[in-house]
């Protein structure tokens, strides 16, 4: 996830870095609301939980893994429950600030998805839970590629985000004065990112819309291996 407090570039930017900006003037404004909000969910759904549960199997406890646009850390917290050396990254600071607050046993980092700053091949695994959802569609084999060149070969990759064909805008959450739109995106060409990016692909779930959660549209989960 990623996120100051003046909204002035457009979040669908795609040629430059003008949605990092973006984003992290939006998550910075609303992360104490987005903390409390999701909160009492945890890491997500039991089938969620069953799929960080795989990818932690796969990558095993001997490397390290980046959750990458990590928010207030609860998915962190909960890939380290499995035994994982995970640690998280944000661009917001305000998010980071939380993090660090509720999790202070983990590592917290401020920085980029497209621009990582860690050695090749340094990682086990690495995971974008609902993160690469404010990268325009463009900006996607930049970040996939990124993700590859950190990871070690056979390194795993966990990638989660919404379905669908059109974006969700967000104006004004929480009554505060910024906006952003939440990309939702098809399972299939979003694999074939991944694989022209050097990946193999070794699942792909769609866990269907949910009317009584806050779930209102499939959300899909891939799991690939470098």
């Amino acid at each position: 996830m990623t996120h100051d407090t003046h909204d002035t570039h457009d979040s669908r930017d795609t040629h430059g870095t003008g949605f990092l900006d973006t984003t992290r003037t939006f998550y910075d404004a609303i992360a104490e609301d987005y903390a409390d909000l999701h909160r009492s969910m945890g890491a997500g759904t039991p089938l969620d939980r069953a799929l960080m549960g795989a990818f932690a199997e796969l990558v095993g406890p001997q490397g390290e893994v980046a959750d990458l646009g990590c928010g207030p850390g609860r998915v962190t917290a909960h890939l380290a429950s499995l035994g994982l050396r995970v640690f998280g990254l944000d661009l917001s600071a305000s998010m980071l600030e939380i993090a660090r607050r509720e999790h202070p046993g983990l590592r917290f980092e401020q920085g980029s998805m497209l621009e990582l700053d860690l050695p090749d091949g340094s990682l086990a695994g690495a995971v974008s839970w609902y993160s690469s959802i404010h990268t325009p569609w463009e900006r996607l084999p930049d970040l996939f590629g990124e993700v590859r060149r950190v990871l070690a070969p056979g390194g795993h990759f966990l990638l989660g985000f919404q379905v669908g064909d059109e974006p969700l805008r967000l104006d004004r959450p929480f009554g505060r004065p910024v906006a952003l739109d939440f990309e939702r995106r098809q399972p299939e060409p979003v694999a074939r990112l991944l694989e022209e990016a050097g990946f193999t692909v070794l699942s792909r779930t769609v866990r269907i819309q949910e009317e009584d959660t806050s779930a209102k549209v499939p959300q899909a989960c891939l799991i690939a291996r470098r």
